[in-house]
């Protein structure tokens, strides 16, 4: 509890000396904290990156098990795990396999959608918070130009140092708020963007077995035995 109330004390001192805008930057730090706990809370609970049985499942179904592929599916935590078993109850219809990829597609960018909701509020931090930090830091050094003036002839050199340290420090807090955010906001789409490349190598892999491996094949061959096999 004494813990607490001096936590608590040490940061109204903190704001008192940085003024409103430290108040907002500090305001701002504990809602991207808040929404990042969430975002991997959400991102574990999907299975984001976990795909090795999901890789699997492909291999038995370009090999021809579907069996085998179906059971690897149901031991995989993630969440694309259903798109990719409604993607095999599709392949063996007989409908238009063009209409199948574009209605597995969108079903596969509303997931993602999902997992990028709030992305845009932690870009907002981390671009709004040096700015903000920077507006804290002009009106501070305006209010110490204006003490100076007020001193006229008898200028004291410790007030003006004094003004110029605590504005600089919403800079500083404006920077500390934003590095982070940022930094976590690029590995958070980076986990996103390899599953979008996931989805959709497994759809082509789904939809059309044996002919992903084939054409990955062709393009990586020797210049010289492509022109042969042509």
């Amino acid at each position: 509890m004494i813990l607490i109330e001096q936590a608590v004390g040490a940061v109204r001192n903190f704001v008192e000396l940085g003024g409103p805008v430290v108040a907002i930057l500090l305001g701002l730090s504990v809602l991207a904290f808040a929404v990042i706990i969430f975002k991997f809370w959400q991102f574990r609970v999907s299975g984001v990156g976990r795909r090795s049985a999901l890789n699997e499942a492909l291999e038995h179904w370009d090999a021809g098990s579907e069996a085998a592929a179906r059971g690897a599916i149901k031991r995989s935590p993630n969440h694309l795990g259903s798109l990719l078993v409604e993607a095999m109850n599709a392949a063996g219809t007989d409908n238009d396999r063009q209409m199948l990829a574009e209605r597995l597609n969108a079903r596969a960018e509303a997931q993602l959608a999902r997992l990028e909701s709030m992305f845009r509020l932690l870009d907002s931090v981390s671009q709004v918070a040096p700015l903000l930090g920077l507006f804290g830091t002009v009106l501070g050094m305006i209010q110490a130009f204006q003490k100076l003036q007020g001193a006229g002839s008898s200028v004291d050199p410790s007030l003006l140092a004094g003004g110029i340290w605590v504005a600089l420090m919403t800079t500083a807090v404006g920077l500390a708020v934003a590095m982070p955010t940022s930094v976590i906001l690029t590995f958070l789409e980076s986990r996103v963007a390899r599953e979008r490349i996931f989805v959709d190598k497994a759809l082509q892999m789904i939809l059309c077995p044996g002919e992903f491996d084939k054409t990955r094949a062709q393009n990586t061959a020797p210049a010289g035995l492509q022109a042969h096999a042509h």
